[in-house]
């Protein structure tokens, strides 16, 4: 018998499997992780709570004054991911990621302007991601909004539900006071 030849598609099931046994451990490498803020996204679902994850899919977020946690993100874990592009990273992911983290342990967090994904940006600007040094909150906030997936059908119910029966009640007390 000659030598074994893979069957066609073989890697593609592999690749698949890895990818929903991360999804599962909520690990997701060279990745800004996303998930609701209750009441916040129930209103404006395009704001939540953002962390930016290691080469080994560790969630680093600046999740309260003087307090970046590591895979314990504050409003539980990620519906939604932005997967990245480590090669566009000028200098070392982790390491970008370990000084963002260092010097926001010494920040108080303010949920206007010096918060979870003005951590995020800090990293990424450390790592000079895309060759420049510009991330901001609302990059990232429209970034993730574009270009995030969800990590499961649940996720995304997650996001939207609260959000559409707001919408969905705020419709039938207008209709109602229209017609009385």
């Amino acid at each position: 018998m000659g030598p074994e030849v893979p069957r066609e598609g073989a890697e593609g099931e592999e690749e698949m499997k890895t990818k929903m046994t991360m999804r599962r451990e909520h690990r997701f490498p060279h990745s800004l992780v996303w998930t609701p803020i209750p009441l916040v996204t129930w209103i404006f679902p395009f704001i939540g709570h953002m962390g930016i994850c290691t080469s080994s899919g560790i969630i680093r977020d600046f999740a309260g004054p003087y307090l970046v946690s590591e895979d314990n993100m504050a409003f539980g874990h990620p519906t939604k991911f932005w997967q990245l592009d480590p090669r566009l990273a000028s200098n070392n992911w982790d390491n970008s990621i370990a000084e963002a983290s260092e010097e926001y342990k010494h920040r108080m967090h303010n949920l206007c302007c010096d918060n979870c994904h003005s951590h995020v940006a800090m990293a990424l600007n450390l790592m000079r991601y895309g060759g420049g040094a510009d991330w901001n909150m609302v990059r990232l906030c429209f970034g993730m909004l574009l270009r995030g997936q969800y990590v499961s059908f649940l996720g995304f119910v997650k996001t939207w539900l609260p959000f559409s029966v707001l919408v969905g009640v705020a419709v039938v007390v207008a209709v109602a006071l229209k017609m009385s």
